[in-house]
């Protein structure tokens, strides 16, 4: 079982364009609806990130996105939420540093992936040792995305990562279409843009160009870790 769960994170290394929910971005556009246009321009990983709905709501909002990803054959994960993610078969759950330790977790979800956010070369190495599937890497850059985010990491906590720790991982945190091919160039197969792709106008369009930035970028590399991206 744990093998399968390794084959699901090890997809997330170069998995190119990492979607997450945020309604309060959206333009007054749903989260399933901002989803379905996720999916149908080929993002392949989707996280679940609602901070001020109801349970309730949560649930009612992850049975939808849980039917729409598993269609698209697509990953589906569960912001801070294990019970969430149990209730909706989703495919896993991220974790910030404050939330419950990485073990509890593992004891509640079994062999479903498990994500850790991380802020620093400790945080990944630790992450690394207690059994994290991936980490997050960020904030790379000022981000208002988020109401409880730490001050930006900066790149060079990117090159670390892309040097010393063998976990996938999704670079985060303030990246924009601007400072996108930084993020790229310094070898990050997986890339979330959360308010630059759910506040976008035109959905598509924006993944279509982020994709062709991105491809720019990754043939700059001399060793090309990212080429087999699916993005």
């Amino acid at each position: 079982m744990q093998d399968k769960t390794r084959s699901r994170a090890e997809f997330l290394r170069n998995a190119g364009l990492y979607g997450i929910t945020a309604e309060a971005l959206s333009g007054g556009r749903s989260n399933p609806e901002v989803v379905r246009q996720m999916l149908a321009a080929g993002i392949r990983v989707i996280q679940y990130r609602e901070k001020k709905k109801s349970g309730r709501e949560k649930y009612e909002q992850c049975r939808v996105l849980r039917e729409m990803t598993a269609r698209a054959g697509a990953c589906f994960l569960i912001d801070d939420d294990p019970a969430l993610a149990l209730a909706c078969n989703a495919d896993g759950v991220h974790i910030g540093q404050d939330d419950l330790p990485i073990e509890q977790v593992r004891q509640m979800v079994g062999d479903k992936i498990i994500g850790l956010s991380t802020h620093s070369p400790r945080q990944a190495q630790d992450a690394v040792r207690r059994g994290a599937d991936y980490i997050g890497v960020g904030p790379l850059f000022e981000t208002h995305t988020k109401a409880d985010v730490c001050a930006p990491v900066g790149l060079a906590y990117l090159e670390y990562v892309v040097r010393e720790i063998p976990l996938p991982f999704v670079a985060i945190g303030g990246i924009k279409e601007a400072n996108l091919a930084q993020v790229a160039r310094r070898g990050a197969g997986c890339i979330c843009l959360v308010s630059e792709i759910v506040g976008s106008a035109d959905l598509s369009e924006k993944i279509r160009h982020l994709r062709s930035l991105m491809h720019i970028s990754y043939r700059a590399l001399p060793a090309q870790p990212a080429a087999a991206c699916s993005i």
